[in-house]
């Protein structure tokens, strides 16, 4: 599996963000990870990108433990967080190769790869831009690009179209299907068109807990549309 989550549990003194969940994914799956505000979405990808630490349970990340082993599983992920962190004063190629550095790549191997992803995320007219001078879809896309820079095997990517108009979300669409063909891809999200558009799968957690793991098929089986059945487990 590229993800395995085992009874993971979260708690910030009293207050219990994650109760006991427990879901995998498994390699080339793109997965919708939906709730309201507050459900514990954000908690669980911080704490399978090791930002967090877990109270108790246990994730994996290409089989690795990302509490004991944190840094191997590092390498494995991309990861883009709910609030973009950029370098709002660097250009967008300059940017991409200090990433780069960051990841240990080689220059050679960096700089084709700079320009691979680049071509990828429809960056060529911006890459030599500051960051700063970008609309927030183009920001967007440049950390779609440096989460997916180093070639890793899954994608965690937190709210990656929050904020933008319907032009630039079809786009953002468009860059995560085409980044993550080959690639686990784990997502969250309000908009259940994004769902429909991208994923096999969808898990909906509310309350901190798992209340629905189906695919997208088995969902549609029931009759009801995807806002409906996400409105009945989330009320």
């Amino acid at each position: 599996m590229s993800i395995t989550v085992s009874n993971l549990t979260k708690l910030y003194g009293t207050q219990c963000a994650i109760d006991g969940i427990s879901f995998s994914l498994k390699k080339g799956e793109i997965v919708g990870f939906l709730g309201p505000n507050g459900a514990g979405k954000s908690t669980t990808m911080k704490i399978l990108t090791g930002y967090l630490k877990a109270s108790d349970g246990s994730a994996k990340v290409s089989d690795y433990d990302v509490a004991r082993e944190p840094m191997p599983a590092r390498r494995t992920i991309g990861y883009l967080p709910e609030h973009n962190p950029l370098y709002l004063d660097m250009y967008v190629s300059e940017f991409l190769l200090f990433s780069g550095k960051l990841y240990g790549m080689k220059s050679a191997e960096l700089r084709a790869r700079v320009d691979e992803v680049i071509a990828l995320c429809g960056l060529e007219v911006e890459k030599r831009k500051k960051i700063s001078q970008l609309s927030k879809g183009y920001r967007q896309r440049v950390g779609l690009a440096q989460s997916f820079l180093h070639n890793p095997s899954v994608l965690i990517l937190d709210e990656p179209t929050t904020g933008l108009d319907p032009n630039q979300i079809q786009e953002i669409r468009d860059v995560i299907r085409n980044a993550g063909k080959d690639k686990t891809v784990l997502f969250s999200t309000h908009i259940m068109q994004e769902v429909e558009a991208l994923c096999d799968r969808v898990i909906i957690i509310n309350k901190g807990k798992v209340v629905s793991d189906s695919s997208l098929d088995e969902l549609r089986k029931t009759g009801d549309s995807l806002e409906d059945i996400f409105r009945s487990l989330t009320r």
